[in-house]
């Protein structure tokens, strides 16, 4: 398939708002297709700042997503609400590398990607689909999607972070005011995540690279937030990482 055709697709609707899916000749018919469409975007999107990682569930297989530097942000933050359609949050726990950890002919175990984690963070995902309606668009239209990455805020470094059981961690998630609760991550061991970014996901990127903030799904799920809305995530004993839209 023209996987340059395609991403000129979402490019477009990136520029001009969200538009129909994909047409039949430019789906990806396979994760290989989706992964080169997203290549293919990020050519235009200037240089990688992070990596979006998730997975369905402790033993299913991850996907990935690269997360252009121009979107990430520190908080707090104010962004246009006109700058996106559903304004979608999730509530999420990122950690940014000390280290590079190139492509390489042995596998990265867990000890390698901890050593070469300089730091974890609280962090906030902006979802913008570029389809109409994301919610019906298929699998790996969405995947080819960057996985409807719109913009991501990272909350202050957590002190100790090593020592957290992150599978007994609650989160509280709200926006203007209406507080959403949940505990842990639904793909659990967030370092074997990584460790796949590492080992596969990033490797036609030259691997992962120090600076770079990697997260590791959602633990909210979704929730839309209105114009103009104040947003607070505050993880169990970390401090609350905030945004607001404009």
């Amino acid at each position: 398939m023209n996987h340059a055709a395609a991403a000129q697709h979402l490019r477009a609707a990136r520029a001009n708002g969200p538009g129909d899916m994909l047409p039949d000749a430019l789906r990806p018919r396979s994760e290989a297709d989706a992964y080169a469409i997203q290549r293919a975007c990020m050519a235009d999107l200037g240089p990688i700042g992070g990596w979006k990682v998730g997975a369905a569930g402790p033993e299913a297989p991850p996907s990935c997503a690269p997360m252009p530097l121009a979107g990430i942000f520190q908080a707090p933050v104010v962004l246009p609400s006109d700058g996106f359609t559903t304004r979608d949050i999730e509530s999420e726990i990122a950690f940014i590398l000390g280290q590079d950890l190139p492509p390489r002919a042995a596998a990265y175990g867990r000890t390698d990607v901890l050593s070469a984690i300089a730091s974890c963070h609280p962090g906030i995902e902006i979802l913008q689909s570029r389809f109409e309606d994301g919610d019906a668009v298929d699998a790996l239209s969405n995947l080819a999607d960057m996985i409807r990455h719109g913009a991501y805020v990272v909350g202050a470094a957590v002190a100790g972070w090593q020592a957290i059981d992150f599978a007994a961690l609650e989160v509280a998630q709200a926006i203007n005011g209406v507080v959403l609760h949940r505990r842990g991550n639904p793909a659990g061991d967030m370092v074997r995540l990584i460790m796949w970014l590492a080992n596969n996901g990033a490797r036609w990127a030259g691997g992962l690279h120090a600076g770079q903030v990697i997260t590791c799904g959602s633990w909210t799920g979704k929730t839309s937030a209105p114009v103009g809305a104040q947003v607070a995530v505050t993880f169990a004993g970390i401090a609350p990482v905030r945004m607001a839209f404009s």
